[in-house]
């Protein structure tokens, strides 16, 4: 993992950076005692985790925090600062830590723990489909895409997720997938075609668990889904950082459900 440490006091610039040494599991830590150094050296190469100083001259610790952000917005921020008034601030530009100077061992081995762990990748479980709904609609499972024969099978898993366990029936569905088109035998008919390309879909991945079909009603098992709006409602900082105002974008349908991300946002 690399890391940048930026702080315009060079005592706790050097200080800062041998902590995060001696916390351990970082690949590179690059020192700069200017926040557009260090904004620069972040254009051209990755940067994993930064260790910001809030007031700086030319440009403060929030300003840079939010320049990191808009090259990468994976890349996690902590402020190290004596001053306590900028908390909420901080995590207004969705800070991962906030630490008082002096800073301690402990308190840079936690913070780096908790960024190591959001890294970490998911333990996989078969059966288990990775979504992704910022940004676009993407589904796949053991890193393998699904294969969807028709755009609609697609966009009824995204209505399925979006409904988050909740049924559709037959009937709510139609309306949603084909708006203001009658409903009628042939369009009944289509639609379970459409089921039938989104069961094969999951079933050839080995995910068939993951949709629950009763008389008129079909939904997913949200437990056998992981999917990064699931994980912003549930406060995953990666999740959070990652929204955009982009979920589901294709589907004009969806944007009646980004309430929960506005507000969150």
């Amino acid at each position: 993992m690399n890391i940048i440490v930026v702080d315009d006091e060079p005592l706790a610039l050097r200080g800062t950076a041998r902590l995060v040494r001696e916390a351990g599991g970082a690949d590179e830590v690059q020192e700069f005692s200017l926040p557009r150094t260090a904004l620069a050296f972040a254009r051209e190469h990755r940067v994993d985790a930064a260790f910001l100083d809030i007031e700086m001259p030319g440009m403060s610790g929030l300003e840079l925090a939010k320049a990191l952000k808009d090259e990468n917005p994976d890349t996690r921020i902590v402020f190290v600062t004596s001053y306590e008034q900028y908390a909420v601030d901080a995590f207004a530009v969705r800070a991962t830590g906030y630490l008082l100077k002096p800073a301690r061992l402990e308190d840079v081995r936690r913070e780096l723990t908790f960024i190591y762990d959001e890294r970490r990748e998911r333990v996989r479980q078969p059966g288990i489909v990775r979504v992704r709904t910022f940004g676009g609609f993407e589904a796949e499972v053991d890193g393998v895409p699904l294969s969807f024969k028709r755009s609609k099978s697609k966009e009824l898993f995204a209505l399925l997720v979006d409904r988050r366990g909740c049924g559709v029936t037959t009937r709510e569905a139609c309306a949603v997938l084909w708006e203001d088109a009658s409903y009628n035998a042939s369009k009944r008919s289509y639609f379970q075609n459409v089921v039938a390309d989104l069961r094969a879909a999951l079933t050839a991945a080995g995910a068939e668990a993951v949709l629950v079909r009763s008389r008129n009603s079909l939904a997913i098992d949200p437990a056998l889904v992981d999917s990064d709006s699931y994980r912003f409602l549930e406060g995953d900082p990666v999740a959070v950082n990652s929204y955009r105002g982009d979920y589901l974008p294709a589907y004009s349908w969806a944007e009646y459900s980004t309430g929960p991300f506005s507000r969150m946002d």
